[in-house]
């Protein structure tokens, strides 16, 4: 299985150091050339790959942390997106639910990754958070996940794991989801909440 996240912004990282934490590869892309940002992931450690988006986008699971505004313009990057499973962890806050056609933003995120399987995820903490080590007085940060797949939420609930963290599954996106999105200017219920399981 290969992974790549797109963005690269404090999210972004925040996501590379789970996944070299891990000491689990992961290739990082933005629209910008791979030297401009090839120092910042070697600081993160060795399991950090730059690559172009081009490149980026042929993995398996593709982890979609840039601004909402700017998922379409990923989309574009490949023909179909059939057999990938997109992450995704972009918030729509200050998009009015009209410009969304009224239905929640991961499910306007899927239309435009015609073919593939979305996962709505690692979205709720902030970068500050979300880049700490998931283990936390013995238990493990929560991380939501919420799909209209199951498979491809188990998928990204045993990378959750491997990660460190808790995954707790929300169901749908119409339903679960709506507590991890931003609708306008109004933040879904789970937003920013800082979780801990203790097994």
């Amino acid at each position: 299985m290969s992974y790549a996240i797109i963005g690269f912004g404090s999210i972004g990282q925040a996501l590379a150091k789970a996944f070299a934490r891990s000491g689990i590869e992961v290739s990082v892309a933005t629209t910008r050339d791979p030297e401009s940002f090839a120092s910042a992931a070697a600081a993160i450690g060795p399991e950090v790959i730059p690559k172009t988006l081009a490149e980026a986008v042929k993995a398996d699971v593709v982890f979609l942390a840039v601004r909402f505004e700017s998922h379409k313009d990923v989309a574009k990057a490949l023909p179909s997106w059939q057999g990938k499973t997109i992450v995704d962890v972009t918030n729509a806050y200050g998009v009015s639910p009209e410009e969304l056609g009224g239905q929640p933003s991961s499910k306007a995120v899927a239309q435009a990754f015609s073919g593939g399987r979305l996962v709505k995820g690692f979205n709720h903490l902030a970068a500050a958070v979300l880049e700490q080590d998931p283990a936390v007085h013995g238990g493990r940060r929560v991380v939501f996940l919420a799909s209209d797949d199951d498979g491809a939420a188990a998928e990204i609930g045993a990378l959750a794991e491997n990660l460190g963290f808790a995954p707790i599954k929300l169901g749908g996106l119409s339903e679960g989801g709506l507590l991890v999105q931003a609708r306008g200017n109004s933040w879904g219920q789970l937003i920013f909440k800082d979780l801990v399981k203790f097994d």
